[in-house]
């Protein structure tokens, strides 16, 4: 392989942190021939920002070109399950973005399907349809890659290799990612995203936490899974008045804006996972390890690597801070080398590198499909308002 030819489905945010990491990748030659997106205020700027050879509206021009060897999709989530399959049976690789799927709706729902379908139905659904992405999968020989940043991350991967030299057992654990809403305009609408925030943002936390327990488990020599989830979800944005909800973005229609979920893993472990779209003062990533030898606390953000403080935002404008920042005004902690400590970075090195030496990448299918089944689970639990033993 000369060059590992690169399309793209998508161009907005998921797309911009996407082409910022693989335009660092080092030592594997790419080329970026085609970018595919509906709309052409997005698609004409992004073919020119990222370099792509070839703006296209239509799917199948990924698909159909044999140059290609990966498609990459950084679309909303509704779309995804069959994007995958299309590329998989193309006999092309495929990166995809988080989450893997999710429940949109059937054609007898009644809308808005977050508040009339049950959860408990999503769950059955969402069951058979990672089972028959699993099997397509399963009989290719073409790479699936998920695009989950936080196992790539270098506070994350440090974590790992501690437990991995130590072997330490995990006993606790938390995680975070809360934002004060979402800028898509499709965040609050089940049909389109799957779920609101504990699948948005909460999928990162989730991941992490889950592929830690898999590195305790290869590190020990043991099994290790999730045995039980009991969640708690709901809806407090609509609750404020007009005033009271000028800082925050989230507009929820038919979506949970925070979760709450804990895991029994069947080594008597725990883990809590929290999300919410009502946290002020940027985005707050973090996963926490209490272990029987050991405490290891990752923060991907806010963390103190800079501190500034400003009177004005004189000169300012163009200046990227930090994720959801109203103001750089006061004190403040950026973002450093984002791409880099948020795993981005990494995480594309690794899916090259996958695809160019032929090897296993280290976000695959498997992580994908445990943290989706873990959330609907969430959901049905949450639904139910008791714990649901999903091993």
């Amino acid at each position: 392989m000369n060059k590992i030819v690169i399309g793209m489905v998508g161009a907005g945010r998921a797309t911009e942190l996407h082409m910022h990491a693989l335009q660092r990748v080092s030592g594997i030659p790419l080329r970026f021939k085609t970018i595919v997106a509906r709309r052409p205020e997005q698609l004409l700027p992004a073919k020119e920002r990222y370099g792509f050879e070839i703006a296209s509206y239509d799917f199948n021009d990924l698909l159909n070109d044999p140059e290609i060897d990966v498609i990459d999709i950084c679309t909303p989530p509704y779309v995804h399950e069959d994007m995958v399959i299309r590329t998989i049976k193309a006999g092309k690789h495929v990166i995809c973005e988080k989450p893997l799927s999710g429940y949109f709706g059937d054609e007898d729902d009644v809308d808005p399907i977050g508040l009339n379908v049950s959860k408990e139905v999503m769950y059955e659904k969402l069951l058979k349809s990672i089972e028959t992405l699993k099997s397509v999968i399963d009989t290719s020989d073409k790479k699936f890659m998920y695009a989950e940043n936080f196992v790539y991350a270098p506070a994350v991967v440090k974590a790992a290799e501690i437990i991995g030299k130590k072997k330490n057992r995990i006993l606790y654990m938390k995680g975070e990612e809360s934002l004060k809403g979402s800028s898509s305009p499709v965040a609050g609408e089940w049909s389109k995203t799957g779920g609101g925030t504990f699948i948005r943002t909460g999928s990162h936390p989730l991941s992490a936490i889950l592929w830690l327990k898999q590195q305790e488990a290869q590190a020990r020599g043991v099994e290790i899974y999730v045995e039980s989830v009991l969640a708690d979800m709901g809806r407090v944005t609509p609750t404020l008045t007009e005033y009271e909800h000028r800082h925050i973005m989230a507009r929820p229609t038919d979506v949970e804006d925070n979760g709450t979920v804990i895991l029994t893993f069947s080594d008597g472990s725990k883990a809590v996972i929290i999300a919410t779209d009502v946290c002020l003062g940027g985005s707050k990533n973090y996963v926490e390890l209490y272990c029987n030898d050991a405490t290891i606390n990752c923060t991907l953000t806010m963390n103190d690597l800079m501190e500034t403080y400003f009177l004005d935002e004189d000169s300012l404008d163009d200046l990227y801070l930090s994720e959801m920042l109203p103001s750089k005004r006061g004190w403040n902690k950026p973002f450093i080398a984002d791409e880099i400590i948020r795993g981005y970075t990494d995480e594309m090195q690794d899916f090259m590198e996958a695809i160019y030496y032929n090897r296993e990448p280290k976000s695959g299918f498997k992580l994908a499909y445990d943290t989706i089944k873990v959330t609907y689970a969430a959901y049905k639990s949450a639904e139910i308002g008791k714990r649901l033993w999903i091993n």
